[in-house]
């Protein structure tokens, strides 16, 4: 990882808050049906009086970022996104539930490191698929990748420890219900670990514990053991 990531000045300046990606699409309706079918919120669907235009909104859940499409919004060529990360804390579970919803989606996969895989999955870094999740199950290596009618690629990636200087680490946040549940599991697991090291007494500061984990493990910060 480079220096600068790890070396961001503290010196704040003015907010710049990532919120809306645009999509080339061909066919604005059947795109509509296609994001609405994945459960994403719609956020506006607002035509122009003359026709000319109409900008369809949707945010998949939990998600401080939305993506935009319609007619007469971009000049790309339809189908030319690739690369779309969709960050989860349990990239199996999100697989199923797009399953679910009768999504073709690939199986889960993990990255083999240092092997190129050609020009075909540019997004992918240069490396190849390996069936089945990261064996060690380490943050930022398993996914899962699916297509838009119109070939927009978007990408599964679990995410679960994030490297240092990724995020504020003065503030912890959990943007659902299934992220935190998923966090406090990480953690009860690993204090289970935490109780058999200091020989498998209740552990009466457990709340401190849970706590720490879940701060140190957002922050990309040491774990406790």
């Amino acid at each position: 990882m480079s220096s600068a990531a790890v070396e961001t000045p503290h010196a704040r300046g003015v907010d710049m808050k990532l919120e809306i990606v645009v999509i080339p699409v061909s066919d604005v309706d059947r795109a509509k049906r296609f994001y609405g079918g994945l459960g994403w919120r719609l956020d506006a669907d607002y035509p122009s009086e003359d026709g000319y235009f109409r900008v369809i909104q949707f945010t998949p859940p939990g998600s401080g970022c939305s993506v935009i499409f319609g007619k007469n919004v971009t000049a790309a060529t339809p189908g030319s996104a690739r690369g779309l990360y969709l960050i989860v804390s349990d990239v199996e579970a999100a697989r199923k539930e797009l399953v679910g919803r009768g999504v073709e989606i690939s199986e889960v996969f993990h990255d083999a490191a240092g092997v190129y895989a050609g020009q075909d999955e540019p997004y992918l870094f240069g490396r190849v698929r390996v069936s089945g999740p990261d064996p060690k199950r380490s943050s930022y290596r398993s996914f899962a990748s699916f297509n838009d009618p119109d070939g927009n690629g978007w990408l599964f990636q679990e995410l679960t420890h994030r490297a240092p200087g990724r995020i504020d680490t003065g503030v912890t946040t959990f943007t659902s219900l299934e992220d935190l549940a998923a966090a406090l599991r990480r953690a009860e697991a690993a204090h289970g670990e935490h109780e058999k090291r200091t020989g498998g007494q209740r552990d009466e500061n457990w709340p401190n514990w849970y706590a720490e984990y879940l701060i140190s493990e957002q922050a990309g910060k040491d774990l406790p053991l």
